[in-house]
């Protein structure tokens, strides 16, 4: 996938700014897709000029005028095309797990802090999710909103960002205690040896 496609999809529910833009990729994209604010602008300024968006100016009182974006009808078939074509097996880089997988050669104390750390980013970001979720769903149940809500993609979408998140967190704190119990009946161990 090219961030484009992101992008494209991203800009489907109206007209945004590119700092809305990057505020939707920090909440409701980053669950699949990471990007820095200035390769959306980049990004924003090529799709512009191919046709696949189109800009304009918003005059504001007292702050900066600014530009907002929309996907056009080219914009659309080239997602189309995009949803059409086979999906790329999932790749995952994680240099978390690499120190995980070395832990029993290293210090397992700074993993296990890293562990930890990284369960409490996940259980933040699943806060947010299961608020967006919430936010979507409005008045209507899961199942009710599965079936008749609106816009069934970012929710869908969504759901997949809190199970990534809660998968995460939960592995992330059952390594860091595997880690620490291990590290503690070591330590035990040695203990009894010196005596």
């Amino acid at each position: 996938m090219a961030l484009r496609h992101a992008v494209l999809a991203a800009l489907l529910d109206g007209e945004y700014s590119g700092y809305q833009l990057t505020k939707i990729f920090d909440i409701g994209v980053s669950n699949f897709w990471y990007a820095a604010p200035q390769q959306l602008y980049a990004e924003l300024t090529k799709l512009e000029a191919g046709g696949l968006v189109t800009g304009r100016e918003v005059v504001q009182r007292g702050r900066p005028n600014k530009r907002v974006f929309k996907v056009t009808e080219a914009g659309l078939a080239e997602l189309a095309a995009y949803a059409a074509a086979p999906a790329r097996p999932l790749v995952l880089r994680d240099d978390l797990a690499v120190k995980v997988h070395a832990v029993d050669l290293l210090d397992p104390a700074p993993v296990i802090e890293q562990l930890r750390d990284r369960a409490r980013e996940a259980g933040a970001k699943l806060e947010i999710f299961e608020r967006i979720l919430a936010g979507l769903r409005g008045d209507l149940d899961e199942e009710t909103f599965l079936r008749e809500g609106g816009h069934v993609g970012p929710y869908l979408s969504g759901q997949a960002g809190c199970r990534l998140a809660r998968e995460t967190r939960d592995w992330c704190l059952s390594t860091a205690r595997t880690l620490e119990e291990r590290s503690e009946r070591a330590r035990e161990r040695i203990g009894k040896e010196t005596s």
